[in-house]
């Protein structure tokens, strides 16, 4: 009975995943520094919003965002995470500029495949930690983007310690 139901859910995941492999709108590669002087590697698949959430009268400013999976390598901790988060995005400026600036922020969920990191004397009290970014940059009318972003990854207090770390990325998104 308990293999029936694993296989069923194994299923029901993987007709649920499938769909999300064709929706992919974006890849971001990103190279970062951590506040434990750690370089950072990430790789990102971004999947659009659809709509726009806002926009002024004139349209020339725009709120919309994405859905941001990624795996970030973090060297020097010899650690891994893995993150999903929802990101909104004001941009400012129409579609027919060559390059729109833009100013972004997400809160979402990251699980670290180490909590503790003897090396920095750093412990996040838990692997399942909040990923919070802030981030600007700019869109080309090519669809790609370049920009910079702020990380902070912290378990918001639900366990002890809450020491969180941070890393600033320089990210580049090309659209598929």
């Amino acid at each position: 009975m308990k293999r029936s139901g694993l296989v069923l859910g194994c299923m029901l995941s993987a007709s649920g995943i499938a769909p999300l492999a064709h929706a992919v709108d974006g890849v971001s590669l990103e190279i970062g520094q951590s506040s434990e002087s750690t370089m950072t590697y990430k790789l990102g698949a971004q999947f659009d919003f659809g709509q726009t959430i806002w926009q002024n009268q004139s349209g020339n400013i725009r709120l919309g965002g994405f859905w941001d999976a990624g795996v970030t390598r973090w060297s020097g901790l010899d650690a891994t995470s893995f993150a999903v988060t929802p990101t909104f995005v004001l941009e400012f400026g129409s579609g027919n500029r060559r390059m729109i600036p833009y100013i972004e922020a997400g809160i979402g969920a990251a699980y670290f495949t180490r909590s503790e990191f003897e090396s920095e004397d750093r412990d996040l009290g838990s692997r399942l930690n909040f990923e919070d970014r802030i981030g600007a940059g700019v869109r080309f009318s090519t669809g790609s983007e370049l920009g910079v972003r702020l990380y902070h990854y912290s378990n918001a207090g639900l366990a002890s310690p809450n020491q969180g770390i941070e890393t600033v990325t320089l990210h580049y998104r090309f659209d598929i």
